[in-house]
């Protein structure tokens, strides 16, 4: 901890990640499970950028967008996952005020790009399934690129209003964090002060980057279900559902439990279970998400399939 100069108060100078458990038999075991999970997820969010940036087939809008999306889940567990892997081997499980700002705040950007790439790729959809005929002619390529600019704006400039108001608190000390990483909700508990502003700014974020998305994907969704019914056979149909069904899946793995953990009252909050809550749209959707789009997607198949070396593909 250091003291500020002209005030009888002391500032810590690094937080205690308490993690998931104090027993090193349960760690050990927690390390080699999550090791594995997290190598996986690199892997297969890897795999999915290397097909759809090696195979000219998959260079349109939808893949365009998973691309992306399989680049955030990446940062997202690399900025969370390395660090409590050490802390699962180690007695000390310190991370310094900076590292804690610095982690808070990436990870927050990734969490709240993501939430608007979500609706873009539902936008995606839309266009595909409703206007398919000018499916290119809409979503070109400097729409794409200039939505996935945004998503990035967005996602980065409210975290920076996040980690702002939550690491400009005081805090004074305890410094037992109770997660595994610098979530905002457990670092803001230990302030030496009233944290009534920074909690009402965050729920402000919370409704823009939470229910906002949420609304406009299921708006465009009910469109979508609309212009499906219209389909006359049952073989049209069930296609124009498929290239829905993945991002639906993901959407839900994301926003149910990112939903519950950030838009009820603070008055619930716990963080005990909440950094269970949290390792479900931190680690497992980024483990999920490949899978998700690979099994039931006949283009990654082939592209796979294609680097393999087998170019005659019976999908």
């Amino acid at each position: 901890m250091w003291v500020i100069p002209g005030q009888n108060q002391t500032r810590v100078s690094e937080f205690i990640l308490l993690g998931f458990s104090s027993d090193p038999t349960i760690n050990s075991t927690l390390f080699i499970m999550f090791l594995l999970i997290y190598l996986s997820s690199v892997m297969g969010n890897g795999l999915i950028i290397l097909l759809i940036c090696l195979d000219s087939h998959l260079h349109t809008p939808m893949y365009f967008f998973l691309c992306i999306l399989a680049m955030l889940d990446m940062g997202y567990v690399t900025t969370t996952m390395p660090q409590m892997l050490v802390h699962l081997l180690v007695h000390s499980k310190t991370i310094s005020f900076a590292g804690c700002w610095m982690q808070m705040y990436v990870f927050s950007a990734l969490a709240a790009t993501e939430c608007t790439l979500f609706v873009v790729m539902a936008y995606d959809r839309y266009v595909a399934i409703c206007h398919p005929l000018h499916y290119t002619v809409i979503l070109n390529w400097g729409l794409c690129i200039w939505l996935a600019a945004v998503s990035y704006a967005c996602g980065f400039l409210s975290a920076l209003l996040h980690t702002f108001f939550t690491m400009s608190l005081p805090y004074c000390g305890p410094n037992k964090v109770n997660h595994y990483f610098c979530e905002g909700p457990s670092v803001r508990n230990l302030a030496c002060m009233d944290t009534h502003f920074t909690e009402m700014v965050d729920q402000i974020l919370n409704v823009l980057l939470g229910l906002a998305p949420i609304s406009l994907i299921v708006a465009s969704y009910v469109h979508i279900a609309q212009a499906i019914l219209k389909i006359k056979s049952t073989k049209g149909r069930c296609k124009a559902f498929s290239t829905c069904a993945s991002h639906l899946t993901v959407v839900s793995l994301f926003f149910g439990p990112s939903s519950y953990n950030y838009l009820r009252p603070h008055s619930s909050y716990s963080s005990e279970q909440d950094k269970q809550i949290a390792l479900f749209y931190n680690v497992f959707t980024a483990l999920l998400n490949p899978m998700v789009y690979s099994l039931r997607n006949k283009d990654i198949k082939r592209a796979f399939l294609k680097v393999l070396g087998h170019h005659k593909v019976d999908c």
